[in-house]
């Protein structure tokens, strides 16, 4: 069966997350049942990350199985054209070896965090990013989010629901950037490591809003850190502004 990769992209706010559920839409579902209308025994497929409910994507990859040697540039129109009206897009697919993973292949993830202060509640961003209405500290914010690079036991940023089998990761980047925008400023923030624990990112933004508002202090951040115990964490950011923004392979499938 030719095997292809899927980038795809999607607002999460329907969805109680990308993987399959008994009684809640997916993404997962959604895409799923597209496949079927064009091969109705096309096998479930999988996914670089299972982000939660209410979570977006602008570059999620999946894999799937077909029994037809589809060409990708038809194959990701009928796609789509199957998955109206549905808030998912498949970007591009691409036809990869037989034993690519669109998990297991990958090398990296890279998420990112979208956070508006202004007073006003948002209109056109609402469900896309988390407001704050108090002013934040984009340096300091970075100092803090410094001390989360590299090797640590993140036992302090994970939920305890978490089925990882061990809290140690590496995070390769953490970066903050800050641009002024109509009565306040937006606050991206960059996180990028092979793979990630449950509500990690958002843990990071819910304690780094709290080093932006003055609240904390970027050595409060490695306090926490070095804990190694939930109830050190800051709050837990809410899900909306947070994307898959992109998944590294040694080899870009979708490259031309």
């Amino acid at each position: 069966m030719p095997r292809y990769a899927l980038l795809i992209e999607y607002n999460g706010a329907p969805f109680a997350g990308w993987q399959r559920q008994k009684e809640h839409p997916s993404v997962q579902q959604a895409v799923e049942e597209a496949l079927r209308k064009l091969e109705p025994d096309c096998p479930g497929i999988g996914a670089a990350g299972r982000t939660d409910a209410g979570v977006h994507a602008t570059a999620q990859v999946a894999h799937c199985d077909m029994a037809k040697d589809w060409d990708p540039f038809r194959l990701s129109e009928a796609l789509n054209h199957h998955l109206k009206p549905h808030p998912v897009a498949v970007l591009k697919a691409a036809r990869v070896a037989d034993d690519w993973h669109a998990r297991f292949s990958a090398m990296e993830r890279r998420y990112m965090f979208r956070l508006i202060t202004r007073r006003a509640p948002l209109v056109h961003d609402a469900g896309l990013a988390w407001r704050v209405n108090h002013d934040l500290d984009r340096d300091a914010m970075q100092a803090g989010a410094d001390r989360l690079i590299g090797l640590h036991d993140f036992t302090t940023f994970r939920s305890t629901m978490c089925q990882a089998d061990s809290p140690v990761k590496t995070l390769d980047e953490a970066r903050v950037e800050a641009s002024d925008i109509p009565y306040g400023q937006e606050f991206r923030f960059y996180f990028r490591a092979r793979s990630f624990l449950h509500n990690q990112v958002r843990s990071f933004v819910g304690t780094l809003e709290r080093v932006g508002s003055g609240a904390w202090s970027p050595e409060d951040v490695t306090e926490a850190l070095e804990a190694k115990d939930r109830a050190a964490c800051g709050p837990v950011c809410p899900p909306e502004g947070l994307y898959l923004v992109g998944v590294g392979y040694p080899k870009d499938p979708f490259a031309k």
